[in-house]
């Protein structure tokens, strides 16, 4: 639709103009300068750990650049009235939203491909494939998680803590899951219940430590079913979490 096509352009010039682009290149610059400086000190196996190295920061690096300019942008447009402006044209506000997740996912998806620049002479090409397009996958979970935060809250600091705490679960909930289900000593009540509680939890997030895994880089990659499986979890999530954003969205009065 060509209101979704021009609010997605006005949102990727957005980010032009305020040097995003430019802020990922000097993130990139800086992480690859920083590999080639472990390459020098690396006694063994220095290919490993600069691919290491490299590609945790630089993930970590895109979900934060992505996270803070969805939440900011929509802040300043709230705060400016330019979203009451957008919300009065001709059309349903989903139109309004799915403009706006559309710009901000493909600036996500240029993130995600500068990001996998410097693991290039690294990484296997098969690996690095799956790697930047499950990276993809995951920094859209993270755009629409943006929207619906701020889209409930309209405040920086609380919608970003609550992406990073969402973003911050999701990617420890494995580790989590092992802790609460080997107890020290013979699992009681309170055990159990923690126990049914983590599991709970991580039914309702998404598996992210399973997405963009760095041993991909390193080692033999998988096949294609595992691109299968991180695709189809990331298009449930962006349904979920869209459609709740879109409640929200229309019940608000602006």
């Amino acid at each position: 639709m060509p209101i979704v096509a021009s609010l997605a352009r006005a949102t990727l010039l957005e980010a032009v103009r305020n040097r995003l682009l430019w802020l990922a290149v000097v993130v990139v610059v800086i992480a690859f300068g920083l590999a080639q400086f472990l390459n020098q000190v690396a006694i063994t196996e220095s290919r490993e750990i600069q691919t290491a190295l490299l590609a945790a920061p630089l993930r970590v690096a895109a979900v934060f650049i992505v996270a803070v300019f969805v939440i900011t942008s929509m802040v300043r447009e709230l705060s400016d009235k330019v979203t009451e402006l957008l919300l009065s044209l001709p059309g349903p506000r989903s139109v309004y939203f799915f403009g706006k997740f559309t710009g901000y996912a493909m600036l996500a998806s240029i993130l995600a491909l500068l990001s996998a620049l410097p693991l290039v002479p690294f990484a296997n090409s098969q690996g690095l494939v799956l790697w930047t397009l499950s990276l993809i996958c995951e920094l859209l979970i993270v755009t629409a998680m943006s929207l619906f935060c701020v889209l409930s809250f309209a405040q920086v600091v609380p919608a970003f803590a609550a992406v990073a705490g969402f973003y911050l679960l999701s990617r420890s909930m494995a580790a989590m899951q092992i802790i609460a289900g080997a107890p020290l000593q013979d699992p009681g009540l309170t055990d159990r219940v923690v126990n049914a509680l983590v599991e709970l939890i991580a039914l309702l997030l998404p598996a992210l430590d399973g997405m963009t895994q760095t041993t991909w880089l390193l080692g033999s990659a998988p096949g294609v079913s595992a691109l299968g499986s991180v695709a189809g979890q990331t298009a449930v999530y962006l349904v979920l979490i869209c459609s709740a954003a879109l409640f929200d969205l229309y019940r608000k009065d602006f």
